[in-house]
């Protein structure tokens, strides 16, 4: 099996990435749902505080990655002259995904590595503190916004599978 440039470009971008994005989500939520001060001792709340400062920002980074691929590098070869963007106007049955799937795939997809930069700024900020039951409501509130990361997430990647096997980079 023999894969071109842009079809490494591609697994990279939706099954690498953006993958390791999805599966990171429930280890952040997991992460910050049971980091609770009377469960654990402090010095595992300072342990525990750090791999999750250091996950998020790994996740950020995942996702600013995704994102800048599938904008800069990938996103480019369906609008392109002759690209699969023609392809999906040729046919009436797959005309709307050109403006739907790839325009709402284009946009939507941006507001995970901006959600996801923020709540590892908030979980930075907080650290050990975070763990305090009078911190219940932050924790309850960055669990929500990665929430609404990953649904974003998860619709640009099935827009993407969909848009890529109604007109697949060739």
């Amino acid at each position: 099996m023999r894969l071109t440039d842009r079809e490494i470009w591609a697994a990279l971008h939706g099954i690498v990435f953006g993958g390791l994005l999805l599966l990171g989500f429930s280890a952040a939520v997991g992460g910050l749902w049971s980091l609770r001060r009377e469960h654990m001792a402090d010095e595992g709340v300072t342990i525990r505080v750090r791999r999750l400062v250091n996950g998020l920002w790994a996740l950020a980074g995942f996702a600013w990655i995704a994102v800048i691929t599938g904008t800069w590098i990938i996103y480019p070869w369906y609008t392109q002259e002759g690209g699969a963007q023609a392809a999906l106007h040729r046919s009436p049955s797959t005309s709307g995904w050109d403006t739907f799937g790839m325009e709402w795939k284009a946009h939507l997809a941006w507001m995970a590595p901006v959600l996801v930069t923020a709540a590892a700024a908030v979980v930075g900020h907080f650290r050990d503190e975070l763990a305090e039951a009078d911190r219940r409501p932050v924790r309850r509130a960055l669990i929500a916004l990665l929430a609404i990361a990953f649904v974003a997430t998860a619709a640009a990647g099935v827009l993407g599978a969909l848009v890529t096997k109604q007109a697949a980079v060739r």
